[in-house]
């Protein structure tokens, strides 16, 4: 059977024998007589050979197994230990290859050495390497369902921790940064890798309502635990702006605007601006707040014509940006390559946890803050053992994550008895060991205890599942996204409210909202919340097109009837302009009006 053959996606030829032709690359492959990025995939179902040797694809290493035997020996790994091969070396003599995910549709890899056969045709190096960075990070990931390991890896993605120790000499546009990260006590062999850089806090969880508070996926916190300074962080936002130089001699001024000038917001507005027109650092500064005073010429000014005068200045000052708030961090004055000056002001930022920030653990399992409840009406165990965080245990059946459960039983061992737990994937320490060490410390096997309600203190009559878990804060905050508006500005061209939370923009109210309102009998509440762009144009009553108004004068017109009469109708700004647009098309629209 002819079977095609692609090269990096482009058809290069047929082969009679294509099952030879993979086996023959891939004996050089191993033999280093092709490079070793080359890989070859053989897909009977669509009769095609695909060689892939161009760049970007992800690539895993293997060992390769002949005749039911990893290649790679107990000799070689001593070795390697002791220094005396290299990872280089194992790769040239045939002991392990990279295979990318075309590839790997053609093996048969092994998890472990013990389940080798004939059939195999490579092994794993370890089991935990099937999966990415961040999804390895994830404790006891075997016991969750596949989706929820997916969640937790994008999550850890979004988690605020320690990334960087430089920041406060860095200058990122948008930073944030743990106040007190914590490695966690239940590890991975990932974790150790990035133990310099944590990314969350060993917290106590209860698993149990909490009066409702914690429906569906919120959370109820602690506030003396939020005022010890639990997932405490600081944001940084970093601004700059350029003294610039333009064509013809002209230049920015930085310093305290002058009176008169284009734009210019008033005496008030430069308060916390030195005499050279520059914040000071440790200033309390909010939205619109000026950090750096600028004049800049006007924007469409000829050569020659920028002179003394205030009229062709403008003010292009560096302000905060709406909805923002903070101390200035630090100060910089430097150069661009250009050789033009160039100021960077950081401002910081103190976030401690309120109602509606967004956490989340490494198993997917994520929530926002609903009820910051005092320490006296939190539960607590006979030790006087309050919970940080109460998580609803209606969580954990729809979603399956007894890698969670596991989490917290063993983090609540490891705490006792003063020491990390590996919970790597596939390879952690087993369930037995920990339920035993639990029973031998005194405590329940299935981590649950007796717990007494801070408001009665009576007990509660079920036992409450309680243990330490690893949680993170989340880049979902509240200060970065609480929004709200009655009146504000609006786009030139639709009269309609501007998009979006930094334009002071208008909260949207779409089609389903609408039906909504409708549905719940509030259909003339819709009067007024698609009036935004409402406006009262006049027409020709005879030829039925939009007339003219003469503000001079104070009269309208018709362009075309001249002395016709002339009718104002209320209307949205959008229907003018799509009128507009209708003329620009060459077609007529005539407006039939009568009075009602």
């Amino acid at each position: 059977m002819r079977c095609d053959v692609y090269i990096n996606g482009m058809y290069v030829g047929v082969t009679d024998k294509p099952e030879e032709l993979v086996a023959e690359i891939r004996r050089r492959r191993r033999y280093n007589m092709i490079p070793s990025e080359v890989n070859i995939a053989y897909f009977k179902e669509f009769n095609e050979i695909r060689i892939n040797t161009d760049a970007g694809r992800a690539r895993r290493p293997l060992i390769i197994v002949e005749n039911g035997k990893p290649r790679l020996t107990e000799e070689m790994i001593r070795n390697l230990k002791e220094g005396k091969i290299t990872w280089d070396y194992l790769l040239k003599h045939n002991v392990i290859e990279y295979l990318d995910a075309e590839e790997e549709e053609n093996a048969y890899i092994a998890l472990s050495p013990e389940e080798v056969t004939k059939e195999h045709t490579h092994l794993e190096l370890n089991p935990m390497s099937i999966l990415g960075i961040s999804a390895s990070i994830t404790p006891y990931p075997e016991y969750n369902r596949g989706d929820r390991v997916n969640y937790g890896a994008k999550m850890v993605g979004q988690a605020i921790g320690a990334p960087v120790f430089n920041f406060l000499i860095r200058t990122d546009t948008k930073f944030n940064i743990l106040a007190y990260p914590q490695l966690p006590l239940i590890y991975t062999k990932t974790d150790n890798v990035l133990k310099n850089h944590p990314y969350g806090q060993n917290i106590v969880v209860a698993v149990m309502p909490y009066e409702g508070y914690n429906m569906n996926d919120a959370v109820v916190i602690n506030k003396a635990s939020i005022e010890r300074g639990l997932f405490r962080s600081f944001y940084f936002r970093t601004y700059e702006t350029v003294r610039k130089r333009y064509w013809g001699g002209q230049e920015d001024i930085i310093g305290i605007p002058e009176p008169g000038i284009q734009g210019y917001r008033g005496e008030q507005a430069y308060i916390h601006l030195d005499e050279d027109g520059i914040v000071n650092p440790e200033t309390d500064v909010g939205s619109d707040t000026v950090l750096i005073g600028k004049t800049s010429p006007l924007r469409f000014l000829s050569a020659g014509d920028f002179t003394a005068d205030i009229e062709n200045k403008r003010e292009s000052s560096l302000c905060v940006k709406y909805g923002e708030k903070g101390i200035v961090d630090k100060v910089i004055i430097t150069e661009t390559p250009d050789g033009e000056m160039l100021f960077k002001v950081r401002v910081r930022d103190e976030r401690n946890c309120e109602v509606g920030d967004k956490f989340a653990t490494r198993h997917g399992q994520k929530g926002i803050a609903a009820l910051i409840v005092p320490q006296e009406d939190m539960p607590f165990t006979k030790d006087g053992i309050v919970p940080d965080i109460v998580f609803n245990p209606h969580g954990i059946p729809s979603r399956m994550t007894v890698g969670q459960l596991l989490e917290i039983i063993a983090g609540k061992y490891g705490a006792l008895v003063g020491k990390r737990i590996d919970a790597s994937a596939f390879s952690g320490t087993k369930e037995e060991v920990i339920r035993n060490g639990l029973i031998e410390l005194g405590f329940r096997d299935d981590g649950r205890e007796v717990l007494y309600d801070g408001k009665t203190g009576k007990a509660y009559e079920a036992t409450i599942f309680i243990g330490v878990n690893y949680y993170m804060k989340l880049d979902h905050m509240v200060a970065d996204k609480i929004h709200v508006r009655s009146k504000g500005p609006v786009t030139l061209l639709t009269h309609q409210p501007t998009e979006g939370r930094s334009k002071r923009g208008g909260l949207r109210m779409g089609e389903m909202e609408q039906q909504c309102l409708v549905g719940h009998g509030a259909a003339l509440t819709l009067r007024e919340r698609f009036s935004s762009d409402d406006t009262t144009i006049p027409v020709c009553s005879n030829c039925g097109l939009i007339a003219i108004h003469d503000n001079i004068n104070n009269k309208s017109y018709c362009p075309v009837c001249k002395d016709s009469k002339i009718v104002k109708i209320r209307t949205s700004y959008a229907f003018k302009l799509i009128l507009d647009e209708l003329k620009s098309s060459i077609v007529y629209p005539k407006l039939v009006v009568k009075e009602l």
